[in-house]
């Protein structure tokens, strides 16, 4: 997690898979605005609202904790969006819209159905595709391992296709893709 904060504001990474690399992509003035709002929601729990009851203390404590996670973890998701949808060529503005106007997270999760996978770029022919695809629609270059046989995607260490068992080293592979043969 300490790449997080040593990055430029516009660094997004480019083979983002999941686990912290996801996270790299949240903005830091939305991690700033979440601080704040955190901070903002102790203070009114704490300081603002009446404190008639001392008996009371401990669900105060629990309440203004939970509120701020909840209200500062919302922060960070409209900054995570407001990035992720670039990424995705998406409409950022309406994106940004539906999620922060759509009350209870709902907008949020309508974003997490219904965004566009990310698109990749052939190295051959440089037409845009989405990154699940084997080959270019375009030039029918390969961009992943697959099997000659069934022609489904395989891992680049297989010796065997896991789906109809064809030997992978009978295959006429390229050589980017040969990573791991003897």
């Amino acid at each position: 997690m300490t790449h997080l904060w040593n990055r430029r504001a516009g660094d997004v990474p480019k083979n983002a898979e999941g686990g912290d690399a996801e996270l790299t992509i949240i903005p830091r003035w939305s991690i700033f605005l979440a601080v704040v709002v955190f901070i903002a929601t102790q203070y009114l729990f704490h300081q603002i609202l009446p404190h008639r009851h001392p008996e009371m203390l401990p669900m105060r404590l629990l309440m203004g904790y939970s509120s701020g996670t909840a209200f500062a973890s919302y922060v960070l998701l409209v900054g995570y969006v407001s990035r992720d949808v670039k990424r995705r060529n998406m409409s950022p503005a309406l994106w940004l819209l539906i999620v922060i106007l759509m009350p209870g997270g709902i907008g949020a999760v309508v974003y997490f159905l219904l965004r566009q996978p990310i698109l990749s770029r052939c190295p051959h022919c440089n037409t845009e595709i989405t990154s699940s695809f084997h080959f270019c629609p375009q030039c029918q270059f390969q961009m992943s391992a697959v099997c000659g046989q069934c022609f489904r995607g395989v891992a680049i260490t297989d010796v065997y296709c896991t789906h109809c068992g064809h030997d992978l080293a009978e295959d006429q592979v390229p050589a980017r893709l040969r990573a791991y043969s003897d």
